[in-house]
């Protein structure tokens, strides 16, 4: 995501002051690790910017619609996404001892520049990545392809469904330690 620079002026001078930012990001795709997705219509925030004393709190909401692959049968999937923003961004660096001995991965903030202002992109991404779902779906009941023929399952039923589950079902039965007594015969 290019950097949405926004710059802090006099409405953001004191303690509780706020400014609410609207727009619209123009990106037609966006990746994340190996997969990519477009953004037909690109991605539209409504963002609240709070001085809270020691920084700026950016809270908010990001939307967008995403289409991709289904995991499963790989047709289009569509997303629609909404994010939740949250992020903060400190005036000044804190001091090495108020840190909490438990960042690991690195502070819960960033800073606000020498120039006064501060770039969005980072916690807009950073939501929008947190809501995208790990096993993309066309729909919530996919069928995925057939093992057999490579069919889409949710367009054509090829009927080799019916033959593996005969087929498992007759595996379960003849691995069970039972299996030896199916071929007995009493007599009366």
């Amino acid at each position: 995501m290019d950097s949405l620079i926004v710059s802090l002026d006099d409405r953001l001078a004191n303690a509780g002051d706020t400014i609410s930012l609207v727009g619209h990001i123009d990106q037609d795709t966006f990746a994340l690790s190996e997969r990519s997705f477009s953004l037909p219509e690109g991605m539209d925030y409504d963002l609240v910017l709070t001085n809270v004393g020691e920084g700026i709190l950016l809270t908010g909401i990001l939307r967008a619609r995403a289409v991709g692959t289904c995991d499963r049968c790989l047709d289009e999937a569509v997303l629609n996404i909404a994010a939740e923003v949250d992020e903060y961004y400190l005036f000044n660096e804190p001091d090495a001892g108020v840190l909490e001995e438990d960042e690991e991965e690195g502070p819960d903030y960033q800073l606000v520049g020498a120039d006064s202002t501060i770039d969005l992109a980072q916690a807009l991404e950073s939501a929008f990545v947190m809501e995208v779902p790990y096993v993309v779906l066309c729909q919530e009941d996919c069928a995925g392809l057939c093992p057999v023929c490579g069919e889409n399952l949710n367009h054509v039923d090829c009927g080799h469904a019916a033959e593996l589950e005969a087929q498992a079902e007759e595996d379960r039965i003849s691995s069970s330690p039972f299996a030896a007594l199916r071929d007995l015969k009493l007599d009366d």
